[in-house]
Protein backbone atom coordinates (compact mmCIF):
# COMPACT_ATOMS: atom_id res chain seq x y z
CA UNK A 1 0.00 0.00 0.00
CA UNK A 2 1.32 3.41 -0.97
CA UNK A 3 1.21 5.96 1.85
CA UNK A 4 3.03 9.19 2.59
CA UNK A 5 5.42 7.14 4.73
CA UNK A 6 6.39 5.00 1.74
CA UNK A 7 6.59 7.83 -0.81
CA UNK A 8 9.91 9.41 -1.65
CA UNK A 9 10.41 13.17 -1.67
CA UNK A 10 9.74 13.58 -5.39
CA UNK A 11 6.41 11.77 -5.11
CA UNK A 12 5.38 13.87 -2.10
CA UNK A 13 6.31 17.06 -3.94
CA UNK A 14 4.28 15.91 -6.92
CA UNK A 15 1.19 15.58 -4.72
CA UNK A 16 1.57 19.24 -3.73
CA UNK A 17 2.18 20.27 -7.33
CA UNK A 18 -1.05 18.55 -8.42
CA UNK A 19 -3.00 20.11 -5.56
CA UNK A 20 -3.85 16.78 -3.94
CA UNK A 21 -2.30 17.76 -0.60
CA UNK A 22 -1.02 20.99 0.89
CA UNK A 23 2.45 21.54 2.35
CA UNK A 24 0.83 21.85 5.78
CA UNK A 25 -0.79 18.43 5.38
CA UNK A 26 2.57 16.88 4.48
CA UNK A 27 4.15 18.40 7.58
CA UNK A 28 1.25 17.40 9.84
CA UNK A 29 1.52 13.82 8.61
CA UNK A 30 5.29 13.78 9.24
CA UNK A 31 4.76 15.03 12.78
CA UNK A 32 2.26 12.23 13.38
CA UNK A 33 4.74 9.65 12.07
CA UNK A 34 7.57 11.02 14.22
CA UNK A 35 5.45 10.84 17.37
CA UNK A 36 4.38 7.28 16.51
CA UNK A 37 7.83 5.86 15.80
CA UNK A 38 10.51 7.91 17.56
CA UNK A 39 9.81 6.59 21.08
CA UNK A 40 11.17 3.24 19.87
CA UNK A 41 14.41 4.52 18.31
CA UNK A 42 15.20 7.96 19.81
CA UNK A 43 16.37 9.62 16.60
CA UNK A 44 14.83 13.09 17.13
CA UNK A 45 16.57 15.45 19.54
CA UNK A 46 14.66 18.66 18.83
CA UNK A 47 11.12 19.22 17.56
CA UNK A 48 10.28 22.50 15.82
CA UNK A 49 6.69 21.70 14.93
CA UNK A 50 5.10 25.14 15.33
CA UNK A 51 7.79 26.81 13.23
CA UNK A 52 7.53 24.04 10.64
CA UNK A 53 3.77 24.47 10.26
CA UNK A 54 4.15 28.22 9.88
CA UNK A 55 6.89 27.74 7.29
CA UNK A 56 4.76 25.18 5.42
CA UNK A 57 2.02 27.79 5.01
CA UNK A 58 4.52 30.16 3.38
CA UNK A 59 6.46 27.76 1.15
CA UNK A 60 6.29 28.63 -2.58
CA UNK A 61 4.19 26.03 -4.35
CA UNK A 62 6.51 26.11 -7.38
CA UNK A 63 9.59 25.07 -5.35
CA UNK A 64 10.88 21.66 -6.46
CA UNK A 65 10.24 20.08 -3.03
CA UNK A 66 7.41 22.34 -1.85
CA UNK A 67 6.27 21.26 1.61
CA UNK A 68 8.28 18.05 1.78
CA UNK A 69 9.26 17.47 5.43
CA UNK A 70 12.89 16.93 6.33
CA UNK A 71 15.20 16.83 9.35
CA UNK A 72 18.58 18.44 9.98
CA UNK A 73 21.53 16.91 11.83
CA UNK A 74 22.63 18.17 15.23
CA UNK A 75 26.09 18.96 13.83
CA UNK A 76 24.88 21.27 11.04
CA UNK A 77 23.48 24.70 11.91
CA UNK A 78 19.77 25.38 11.47
CA UNK A 79 18.94 28.97 12.37
CA UNK A 80 17.33 29.33 15.79
CA UNK A 81 17.65 25.63 16.62
CA UNK A 82 20.01 23.98 19.13
CA UNK A 83 23.67 23.96 18.08
CA UNK A 84 25.23 21.78 20.75
CA UNK A 85 27.16 19.28 18.59
CA UNK A 86 25.70 16.40 20.60
CA UNK A 87 27.64 17.64 23.64
CA UNK A 88 26.06 17.95 27.10
CA UNK A 89 28.59 20.65 28.08
CA UNK A 90 27.54 22.86 25.14
CA UNK A 91 23.85 22.01 25.56
CA UNK A 92 23.97 23.24 29.16
CA UNK A 93 24.73 26.73 27.81
CA UNK A 94 21.65 26.68 25.58
CA UNK A 95 23.69 27.41 22.46
CA UNK A 96 21.63 27.95 19.29
CA UNK A 97 22.54 28.54 15.64
CA UNK A 98 22.58 32.14 14.44
CA UNK A 99 22.11 31.18 10.79
CA UNK A 100 21.60 28.20 8.53
CA UNK A 101 24.49 26.16 7.21
CA UNK A 102 24.62 26.56 3.43
CA UNK A 103 23.16 23.10 2.83
CA UNK A 104 20.23 23.76 5.17
CA UNK A 105 19.53 27.15 3.64
CA UNK A 106 19.43 25.57 0.19
CA UNK A 107 17.17 22.75 1.38
CA UNK A 108 14.70 25.36 2.64
CA UNK A 109 14.99 27.36 -0.57
CA UNK A 110 14.11 24.19 -2.49
CA UNK A 111 10.87 23.97 -0.52
CA UNK A 112 11.79 21.48 2.19
CA UNK A 113 10.28 22.17 5.61
CA UNK A 114 12.46 21.30 8.61
CA UNK A 115 10.36 19.58 11.28
CA UNK A 116 13.19 18.77 13.69
CA UNK A 117 16.76 17.80 14.37
CA UNK A 118 18.35 14.35 14.55
CA UNK A 119 20.84 12.81 16.93
CA UNK A 120 24.58 12.49 16.43
CA UNK A 121 27.49 11.43 18.65
CA UNK A 122 29.47 14.16 20.38
CA UNK A 123 31.21 16.25 17.68
CA UNK A 124 30.54 13.43 15.22
CA UNK A 125 33.54 11.48 16.48
CA UNK A 126 31.93 8.04 16.84
CA UNK A 127 30.55 5.45 14.46
CA UNK A 128 27.45 5.10 16.63
CA UNK A 129 24.84 7.75 17.45
CA UNK A 130 25.09 7.78 21.22
CA UNK A 131 25.92 10.57 23.65
CA UNK A 132 25.09 11.75 27.15
CA UNK A 133 22.99 14.61 25.86
CA UNK A 134 21.01 12.64 23.26
CA UNK A 135 21.09 9.12 24.68
CA UNK A 136 21.15 6.00 22.51
CA UNK A 137 19.68 6.03 18.99
CA UNK A 138 18.51 2.63 17.77
CA UNK A 139 18.12 1.07 14.35
CA UNK A 140 14.51 0.69 13.12
CA UNK A 141 15.43 -2.59 11.44
CA UNK A 142 16.29 -4.06 14.83
CA UNK A 143 16.24 -1.89 17.91
CA UNK A 144 19.10 -3.78 19.58
CA UNK A 145 21.56 -2.73 16.85
CA UNK A 146 23.08 0.66 16.03
CA UNK A 147 22.12 2.78 13.03
CA UNK A 148 25.78 3.85 12.86
CA UNK A 149 27.20 7.33 13.05
CA UNK A 150 27.61 10.07 12.92
CA UNK A 151 24.46 10.60 10.80
CA UNK A 152 22.73 7.75 12.60
CA UNK A 153 19.74 9.80 13.71
CA UNK A 154 19.22 11.03 10.16
CA UNK A 155 19.38 7.52 8.73
CA UNK A 156 17.19 5.97 11.43
CA UNK A 157 14.51 8.62 10.87
CA UNK A 158 14.39 8.05 7.11
CA UNK A 159 14.41 4.27 7.47
CA UNK A 160 11.56 4.52 9.98
CA UNK A 161 9.43 6.46 7.50
CA UNK A 162 9.38 9.74 9.42
CA UNK A 163 10.63 11.79 6.45
CA UNK A 164 11.86 10.81 2.98
CA UNK A 165 15.09 12.84 3.17
CA UNK A 166 17.28 13.87 6.10
CA UNK A 167 20.35 16.07 6.12
CA UNK A 168 23.69 14.75 7.36
CA UNK A 169 27.41 15.02 6.82
CA UNK A 170 30.32 12.73 6.04
CA UNK A 171 33.78 13.24 7.55
CA UNK A 172 35.00 9.64 7.45
CA UNK A 173 31.98 7.58 6.44
CA UNK A 174 29.29 9.35 8.46
CA UNK A 175 26.73 9.30 5.63
CA UNK A 176 27.68 6.02 3.99
CA UNK A 177 27.95 3.84 7.11
CA UNK A 178 24.53 4.78 8.57
CA UNK A 179 22.96 4.51 5.11
CA UNK A 180 24.37 0.98 4.80
CA UNK A 181 23.26 0.08 8.32
CA UNK A 182 19.71 1.39 7.68
CA UNK A 183 19.12 0.07 4.11
CA UNK A 184 19.29 3.52 2.52
CA UNK A 185 21.08 5.51 -0.17
CA UNK A 186 23.90 7.76 1.03
CA UNK A 187 26.10 9.66 -1.42
CA UNK A 188 29.17 11.48 -0.12
CA UNK A 189 29.77 14.12 -2.81
CA UNK A 190 33.11 15.40 -3.99
CA UNK A 191 34.68 17.97 -1.69
CA UNK A 192 33.43 21.38 -2.84
CA UNK A 193 30.34 20.03 -4.59
CA UNK A 194 28.21 21.44 -1.75
CA UNK A 195 29.69 24.46 -0.04
CA UNK A 196 30.45 24.18 3.66
CA UNK A 197 30.16 27.95 3.69
CA UNK A 198 32.86 30.63 3.47
CA UNK A 199 35.20 30.37 6.42
CA UNK A 200 33.58 27.18 7.69
CA UNK A 201 35.86 24.34 8.68
CA UNK A 202 35.75 21.19 6.56
CA UNK A 203 38.21 19.37 8.83
CA UNK A 204 41.18 19.54 6.46
CA UNK A 205 38.86 18.90 3.53
CA UNK A 206 37.55 15.64 4.97
CA UNK A 207 34.00 16.63 5.89
CA UNK A 208 31.18 17.33 3.43
CA UNK A 209 27.43 17.92 3.87
CA UNK A 210 25.00 15.53 2.21
CA UNK A 211 21.66 13.73 2.66
CA UNK A 212 20.29 10.22 3.18
CA UNK A 213 17.29 8.99 1.18
CA UNK A 214 15.43 5.81 0.29
CA UNK A 215 15.79 6.18 -3.49
CA UNK A 216 18.56 7.06 -5.91
CA UNK A 217 16.37 9.54 -7.74
CA UNK A 218 15.77 11.47 -4.51
CA UNK A 219 19.49 11.58 -3.80
CA UNK A 220 20.17 12.90 -7.30
CA UNK A 221 17.42 15.53 -7.26
CA UNK A 222 18.28 16.82 -3.79
CA UNK A 223 21.98 17.11 -4.63
CA UNK A 224 21.04 19.05 -7.74
CA UNK A 225 19.11 21.46 -5.52
CA UNK A 226 21.82 22.05 -2.91
CA UNK A 227 25.04 21.80 -4.95
CA UNK A 228 27.25 24.72 -5.80
CA UNK A 229 29.88 26.92 -4.24
CA UNK A 230 29.50 30.09 -2.19
CA UNK A 231 31.41 33.37 -2.31
CA UNK A 232 34.78 32.85 -0.69
CA UNK A 233 35.06 29.14 -1.48
CA UNK A 234 38.33 27.99 -3.00
CA UNK A 235 36.59 26.14 -5.80
CA UNK A 236 35.14 22.74 -6.41
CA UNK A 237 34.59 20.03 -9.01
CA UNK A 238 33.41 20.61 -12.55
CA UNK A 239 29.75 21.56 -13.07
CA UNK A 240 27.19 18.78 -13.08
CA UNK A 241 26.22 17.34 -16.50
CA UNK A 242 23.35 18.86 -18.51
CA UNK A 243 20.11 18.07 -16.71
CA UNK A 244 22.00 17.58 -13.47
CA UNK A 245 22.33 14.34 -11.57
CA UNK A 246 18.59 13.74 -11.94
CA UNK A 247 19.12 13.15 -15.66
CA UNK A 248 21.71 10.48 -14.88
CA UNK A 249 19.12 8.31 -13.13
CA UNK A 250 17.74 7.32 -16.53
CA UNK A 251 20.93 7.69 -18.59
CA UNK A 252 23.00 4.65 -19.56
CA UNK A 253 26.57 5.12 -18.29
CA UNK A 254 27.98 2.90 -21.05
CA UNK A 255 30.37 0.03 -20.47
CA UNK A 256 32.51 0.77 -17.42
CA UNK A 257 35.64 -0.79 -16.01
CA UNK A 258 34.97 -1.60 -12.36
CA UNK A 259 37.48 -2.85 -9.80
CA UNK A 260 36.37 -5.00 -6.87
CA UNK A 261 37.82 -4.94 -3.36
CA UNK A 262 36.29 -7.54 -1.04
CA UNK A 263 38.94 -7.96 1.68
CA UNK A 264 40.47 -5.83 4.42
CA UNK A 265 44.15 -5.39 5.34
CA UNK A 266 45.55 -7.33 8.29
CA UNK A 267 45.52 -4.30 10.60
CA UNK A 268 41.77 -3.71 10.20
CA UNK A 269 38.59 -5.66 11.06
CA UNK A 270 38.18 -8.48 8.57
CA UNK A 271 35.27 -8.62 6.13
CA UNK A 272 32.44 -10.85 7.33
CA UNK A 273 31.22 -13.60 5.02
CA UNK A 274 27.80 -11.97 4.56
CA UNK A 275 29.39 -8.66 3.59
CA UNK A 276 31.85 -10.27 1.18
CA UNK A 277 29.02 -12.16 -0.51
CA UNK A 278 26.99 -8.93 -0.85
CA UNK A 279 29.95 -7.30 -2.61
CA UNK A 280 30.54 -10.28 -4.90
CA UNK A 281 26.82 -10.58 -5.69
CA UNK A 282 26.82 -6.90 -6.69
CA UNK A 283 29.86 -7.56 -8.88
CA UNK A 284 27.96 -10.33 -10.65
CA UNK A 285 24.99 -8.00 -11.25
CA UNK A 286 27.27 -5.31 -12.67
CA UNK A 287 28.91 -7.86 -14.95
CA UNK A 288 25.49 -9.03 -16.13
CA UNK A 289 24.64 -5.40 -16.89
CA UNK A 290 27.54 -5.33 -19.33
CA UNK A 291 30.40 -3.82 -17.33
CA UNK A 292 33.96 -5.09 -17.22
CA UNK A 293 34.43 -6.24 -13.62
CA UNK A 294 37.65 -7.56 -12.10
CA UNK A 295 39.41 -7.85 -8.76
CA UNK A 296 41.50 -4.68 -8.63
CA UNK A 297 41.91 -1.76 -6.25
CA UNK A 298 44.35 1.03 -5.34
CA UNK A 299 46.70 -0.70 -2.88
CA UNK A 300 47.65 2.59 -1.22
CA UNK A 301 44.25 2.89 0.46
CA UNK A 302 44.92 -0.31 2.44
CA UNK A 303 48.22 0.86 3.93
CA UNK A 304 48.15 1.43 7.73
CA UNK A 305 49.40 4.98 7.23
CA UNK A 306 46.15 5.84 5.41
CA UNK A 307 44.11 5.69 8.61
CA UNK A 308 46.95 6.94 10.80
CA UNK A 309 47.27 10.16 8.79
CA UNK A 310 43.48 10.53 8.78
CA UNK A 311 43.47 10.10 12.57
CA UNK A 312 46.26 12.63 13.06
CA UNK A 313 44.60 15.31 10.95
CA UNK A 314 41.10 14.80 12.32
CA UNK A 315 42.19 14.72 15.96
CA UNK A 316 43.69 18.20 15.60
CA UNK A 317 40.32 19.49 14.41
CA UNK A 318 38.70 17.95 17.50
CA UNK A 319 40.98 20.16 19.60
CA UNK A 320 40.09 23.16 17.44
CA UNK A 321 36.38 22.53 18.00
CA UNK A 322 36.70 22.26 21.78
CA UNK A 323 38.98 25.29 22.10
CA UNK A 324 36.77 27.45 19.87
CA UNK A 325 33.79 26.59 22.06
CA UNK A 326 35.84 27.28 25.19
CA UNK A 327 36.47 30.82 23.94
CA UNK A 328 32.85 31.31 22.95
CA UNK A 329 31.30 29.91 26.13
CA UNK A 330 33.85 31.47 28.46
CA UNK A 331 34.80 28.29 30.30
CA UNK A 332 36.87 25.18 29.72
CA UNK A 333 35.23 21.76 29.84
CA UNK A 334 35.98 19.78 32.96
CA UNK A 335 36.87 16.08 33.15
CA UNK A 336 33.19 15.07 33.21
CA UNK A 337 31.96 17.54 30.60
CA UNK A 338 32.93 15.56 27.49
CA UNK A 339 32.34 11.94 26.54
CA UNK A 340 35.37 9.70 27.21
CA UNK A 341 36.10 9.08 23.54
CA UNK A 342 36.02 12.82 22.83
CA UNK A 343 38.71 13.31 25.47
CA UNK A 344 40.79 10.60 23.78
CA UNK A 345 40.52 12.41 20.44
CA UNK A 346 41.38 15.75 22.07
CA UNK A 347 44.31 14.27 23.99
CA UNK A 348 45.65 12.75 20.78
CA UNK A 349 45.21 16.04 18.92
CA UNK A 350 47.15 17.96 21.55
CA UNK A 351 50.03 15.48 21.27
CA UNK A 352 50.42 16.08 17.53
CA UNK A 353 53.28 18.45 16.73
CA UNK A 354 53.16 20.88 13.85
CA UNK A 355 55.74 18.79 12.00
CA UNK A 356 53.72 15.59 12.54
CA UNK A 357 50.59 17.27 11.21
CA UNK A 358 52.50 18.58 8.20
CA UNK A 359 53.86 15.08 7.55
CA UNK A 360 50.34 13.64 7.72
CA UNK A 361 49.04 16.21 5.25
CA UNK A 362 51.95 15.57 2.87
CA UNK A 363 51.28 11.82 3.03
CA UNK A 364 47.62 12.48 2.25
CA UNK A 365 48.61 14.52 -0.80
CA UNK A 366 50.57 11.50 -2.01
CA UNK A 367 47.51 9.31 -1.44
CA UNK A 368 45.40 11.64 -3.56
CA UNK A 369 47.90 11.40 -6.42
CA UNK A 370 48.10 7.59 -6.22
CA UNK A 371 44.32 7.23 -6.11
CA UNK A 372 43.86 9.62 -9.02
CA UNK A 373 46.30 7.53 -11.05
CA UNK A 374 44.28 4.34 -10.39
CA UNK A 375 41.10 6.07 -11.55
CA UNK A 376 42.72 6.84 -14.89
CA UNK A 377 42.51 3.09 -15.57
CA UNK A 378 39.19 2.32 -13.84
CA UNK A 379 35.82 4.05 -13.67
CA UNK A 380 34.55 2.75 -10.32
CA UNK A 381 35.66 0.80 -7.28
CA UNK A 382 33.17 -1.60 -5.66
CA UNK A 383 33.80 -2.46 -2.00
CA UNK A 384 32.11 -2.95 1.35
CA UNK A 385 31.03 0.13 3.24
CA UNK A 386 31.74 -1.57 6.53
CA UNK A 387 33.46 -4.88 7.17
CA UNK A 388 30.60 -6.32 9.23
CA UNK A 389 26.84 -5.99 9.61
CA UNK A 390 25.77 -3.38 12.19
CA UNK A 391 26.68 -4.31 15.74
CA UNK A 392 24.71 -3.89 18.96
CA UNK A 393 24.15 -0.46 20.46
CA UNK A 394 27.06 0.59 22.64
CA UNK A 395 29.64 -1.34 20.61
CA UNK A 396 32.74 -1.22 20.90
CA UNK A 397 33.75 2.40 21.26
CA UNK A 398 33.33 2.49 25.01
CA UNK A 399 35.94 -0.21 25.53
CA UNK A 400 39.49 0.84 26.59
CA UNK A 401 40.73 0.60 23.00
CA UNK A 402 37.54 2.06 21.55
CA UNK A 403 39.30 5.04 20.00
CA UNK A 404 41.63 2.86 17.97
CA UNK A 405 38.72 0.67 16.91
CA UNK A 406 36.65 3.71 15.95
CA UNK A 407 39.33 4.57 13.37
CA UNK A 408 40.20 1.05 12.17
CA UNK A 409 36.60 0.38 11.09
CA UNK A 410 36.82 3.18 8.50
CA UNK A 411 39.05 1.18 6.12
CA UNK A 412 36.72 1.47 3.12
CA UNK A 413 35.23 4.92 3.75
CA UNK A 414 37.81 7.32 5.20
CA UNK A 415 40.25 7.19 2.25
CA UNK A 416 37.66 8.94 0.07
CA UNK A 417 37.27 11.72 2.61
CA UNK A 418 41.02 12.23 2.38
CA UNK A 419 41.03 12.25 -1.44
CA UNK A 420 37.79 14.23 -1.74
CA UNK A 421 36.32 11.70 -4.17
CA UNK A 422 32.60 10.94 -4.31
CA UNK A 423 31.33 7.59 -3.03
CA UNK A 424 27.85 6.16 -2.63
CA UNK A 425 26.42 3.51 -0.33
CA UNK A 426 23.39 1.55 -1.52
CA UNK A 427 21.52 -1.41 0.00
CA UNK A 428 22.73 -4.85 -1.01
CA UNK A 429 21.29 -7.46 1.36
CA UNK A 430 19.56 -8.28 4.62
CA UNK A 431 21.08 -10.99 6.79
CA UNK A 432 18.97 -13.84 8.15
CA UNK A 433 18.99 -11.93 11.45
CA UNK A 434 17.49 -8.86 9.75
CA UNK A 435 20.64 -6.72 9.66
CA UNK A 436 21.07 -4.46 6.59
CA UNK A 437 24.26 -4.67 4.51
CA UNK A 438 25.28 -2.01 2.02
CA UNK A 439 27.96 -1.80 -0.64
CA UNK A 440 30.03 1.19 -1.74
CA UNK A 441 30.86 2.51 -5.18
CA UNK A 442 33.57 5.17 -5.48
CA UNK A 443 34.34 7.29 -8.54
CA UNK A 444 36.97 9.77 -9.63
CA UNK A 445 36.77 13.30 -8.28
CA UNK A 446 33.74 15.10 -9.69
CA UNK A 447 32.10 11.98 -11.20
CA UNK A 448 28.93 11.75 -9.13
CA UNK A 449 27.16 11.25 -12.46
CA UNK A 450 28.60 7.73 -12.81
CA UNK A 451 27.65 6.83 -9.25
CA UNK A 452 24.04 7.92 -9.72
CA UNK A 453 23.68 6.18 -13.07
CA UNK A 454 25.08 2.85 -11.87
CA UNK A 455 23.29 2.99 -8.51
CA UNK A 456 19.98 3.54 -10.29
CA UNK A 457 20.55 0.36 -12.29
CA UNK A 458 21.35 -1.60 -9.15
CA UNK A 459 18.15 -0.23 -7.63
CA UNK A 460 16.18 -1.49 -10.63
CA UNK A 461 17.75 -4.95 -10.21
CA UNK A 462 16.89 -5.18 -6.51
CA UNK A 463 14.31 -2.53 -5.54
CA UNK A 464 15.17 -1.98 -1.90
CA UNK A 465 12.70 0.83 -1.15
CA UNK A 466 9.88 -1.71 -0.86
CA UNK A 467 11.49 -3.33 2.20
CA UNK A 468 10.13 -2.30 5.61
CA UNK A 469 11.92 -2.32 8.96
CA UNK A 470 10.39 -3.42 12.26
CA UNK A 471 9.76 0.19 13.29
CA UNK A 472 7.60 1.83 10.62
CA UNK A 473 4.34 3.81 10.64
CA UNK A 474 1.06 1.94 10.46
CA UNK A 475 -0.88 1.96 7.21
CA UNK A 476 -2.63 5.24 6.61
CA UNK A 477 0.18 7.38 8.06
Amino acid sequence: MTTLATMDALDQADLVRRGEVSPRELVEAAIERIEATDPQINAITHRRYERALAEADRVPRDAPFAGVPTLTKALNDSEGDPANFGCAWVAAHGRTAREDAVVNRRLKEAGFVVVGQTSAPEFGLLSVSESRVHGVTRNPWRTDITPGGSSGGASASVAAGMVPVAQGGDGGGSIRMPAAFCHLVGLKPSVGRISAGPGKSSRWGHSVPAVVTRTVRDTAAVLDAVSGGAPGDLGGPAPLPPGGLAAMVVRDPGRLRIGVLAHAPDHAPQVADEVREAVLDTARILERLGHEVEEAYPARMLEPRCLEAFFDALSVTAVQSVEALTRELGEEPGPDDLDPVTWLWVRRGREITGLELADALVWQNGLRAAMAHWWQEFDLLLSPVFATPPGPVGWPWREPDGLRKSVDVLTFTAPFNTTGQPAIAVPAALTEAGEPIGIQLAAAYGREDLLVSVAARLEAERPWASHRPQVFPAEGM
